[in-house]
């Protein structure tokens, strides 16, 4: 039961990755998401750097950085949309989008040296693993792992259902 001053909200954590070119392909979804359900639908990003990307970790914490100043998913966004700049430049280019969006860029730069958000990616990276996530882009919502970088074939509209389920379940 849910006592009417307390908003009904579902939570999705995004396991992704801003080098990984699926990730770009999977923000029409979560746009979509965000369009319909608004603050109804928490989205969550949560890190899972892939090896094959030499500059996903930092990419990882750079994001870290930009939730910190207020304006992750709007960084996350702008990562994403140029993946293959992230490819060539590497961290200079993640210093470079901070800038563009008109964050702190010598505190991105800074945080990238000191690493002080190295823990918080680890411990994503480290859950993902736990519960099975092998590739990015994975969600989970209501205990249920859904894969996007196997096949986004019906994935937004299966997000959909269980996110209605939940809802509707804690009104």
């Amino acid at each position: 039961m849910n006592d009417s001053s307390t908003p009904t909200t579902a939570v999705l954590d995004v396991w992704c990755e801003l080098q990984c070119p699926d990730c770009l392909d999977a923000l029409d979804d979560l746009r979509a998401l965000r369009a319909r359900y608004g603050d109804r639908l928490e989205l969550r990003l949560r890190h899972f750097p892939l090896e094959k990307h030499r500059h996903a970790f930092a990419a990882a914490q750079a994001a870290e950085e930009a939730a910190e100043q207020g304006r992750s998913w709007e960084y996350v966004e702008a990562v994403l949309g140029r993946v293959e700049e992230l490819d060539r430049e590497g961290e200079p280019f993640l210093i470079e989008v901070a800038r563009e969006l008109g964050l702190d860029a010598e505190e991105f730069d800074t945080a990238l040296i000191d690493g002080r958000h190295i823990l918080i990616v680890d411990a994503d990276q480290a859950e993902g693993k736990a519960i099975g996530v092998t590739g990015t882009p994975t969600y989970v919502i209501g205990g249920e792992r859904l894969d996007g970088g196997k096949s986004r074939e019906g994935l937004r509209e299966r997000v959909e259902e269980i996110a209605d389920r939940l809802l509707t379940e804690n009104e």
